[in-house]
């Protein structure tokens, strides 16, 4: 289990306005947003940078990348 803001945010221990989600993502807005339309997609399995994905992350990450047009 991971100690990070953005898990956090996933297990609902801290409070975020949810846009979308699913079993793979969770979209939320920004707390202080510098655009009208801005908000945050994160994968639900931490994935601390790039550099750390791998195979078992595409779902989620493809996802990510189909989603952000519809969302915006």
């Amino acid at each position: 289990m991971h100690d990070c803001i953005f898990c956090k945010i996933v297990r609902k221990e801290i409070p975020a306005r949810i846009l979308y989600e699913d079993e793979d993502i969770l979209a939320f807005h920004d707390i202080r947003p510098v655009r009208p339309v801005h908000f945050l997609i994160i994968p639900k399995a931490h994935v601390a940078t790039l550099y750390e994905a791998n195979m078992d992350h595409h779902r989620a990450l493809g996802r990510m990348l189909a989603m952000s047009g519809e969302l915006a």
